[in-house]
């Protein structure tokens, strides 16, 4: 021991002085200085698109602006006038309709095609990438195209017509409107969705699923009790998209029905858009956007606090 300590001090007094080592269990809060100014200008970038200009929404909310000259405060005016027209409450209702069945049959199907082609078929990357195509593909394109499928003399009533089922009004019927945009939201995400749960189901080790497979656990058991558990970030990211996604529908109504008919499939975010830029009414318009800001807050951290990890449960 004596013989290493006069080493490491030879060695120590005849070669270049040596920095002390940093305890690696001791964390750092030091910010060097030089590092962080290169992402000053994103972050005054980033202040004044999002957090400025949504402040100034909201402040012209309790407005009557029409988006030229001056305006008068009128408090919650804007807000009592929402609740107050039933064409309104019926697009908010609307909103709800396709947020959560977009949340429902878009993870459901995400799950089950990330489960079918997680692993044994020789095809499933190709699989894959036909499943995902739609994602990359505009959303304002894949709507003109299902408006043309379910068009009165499209392939799809053509195709009922050819099994001697009679021919739909699907775009104008205010019933099925509204399933339409659904199934064309849906139908597009669908790929988006089961990446995530992709990636999720890689991190299941094959050693545990066939121990309780050996342990005579069924198929649905061993989802249930070893896959789901290990994948519940991926639930949580994918619903809090899809929910958020959902929310914010807009391209597929405008190319597909454009609210109607009737205001059958009108939604939040559309009447935003006709509220502030056709009529005029850019208070009342900015009203209905903090007000579908203010659901989409609520509803994800509702989300987040339900699909919550086991791990954060424990801490």
């Amino acid at each position: 021991m004596t013989m290493q300590t006069e080493a490491h001090t030879t060695a120590g007094s005849s070669g270049p002085a040596r920095a002390p080592r940093r305890d690696p269990r001791k964390k750092s809060y030091h910010v060097r200085l030089g590092s962080w100014w290169w992402a000053l200008p994103a972050l005054v970038l980033m202040v004044i698109v999002i957090y400025v200009t949504t402040i100034a929404g909201g402040f012209f909310a309790f407005t009557n602006w029409s988006g030229l000259g001056p305006f008068d405060f009128v408090g919650f005016q804007n807000f009592v006038k929402i609740f107050k027209t039933p064409e309104l409450v019926g697009s908010l209702w609307n909103t709800l309709f396709l947020a959560v069945g977009f949340l429902i049959l878009t993870n459901v199907f995400g799950l089950l095609f990330a489960l079918a082609l997680n692993r044994g078929l020789k095809s499933r990357y190709v699989l894959r990438t036909l499943v995902f195509m739609p994602v990359v593909v505009a959303p304002i394109a894949v709507s003109y195209i299902w408006k043309f499928i379910f068009d009165y003399n499209g392939p799809l009533n053509g195709m009922m017509t050819g099994i001697g089922l009679p021919k739909q009004n699907w775009l104008a019927s205010p019933s099925l409107a509204i399933w339409c945009v659904l199934i064309v939201m849906v139908w597009q995400n669908i790929g988006f969705v089961m990446v995530i749960y992709l990636a999720g189901l890689a991190t299941v080790p094959v050693e545990m699923e066939e121990a309780a497979a050996l342990d005579g656990a069924s198929t649905f058991r061993r989802f249930r009790y070893v896959v789901l558990p290990m994948i519940n970030p991926s639930v949580a990211i994918a619903t809090t998209l899809t929910l958020i996604q959902g929310l914010r529908v807009f391209d597929q109504v405008v190319a597909l029905t454009g609210g109607g008919p009737a205001g059958a499939t009108q939604t939040l975010a559309l009447e935003v858009y006709q509220t502030a830029f056709t009529y005029q009414e850019f208070g009342f318009g900015a009203a209905l956007a903090l007000l579908l800001s203010l659901l989409i807050l609520i509803f994800s951290i509702a989300q987040q606090w339900a699909t919550r990890s086991r791990s954060g449960q424990e801490a």
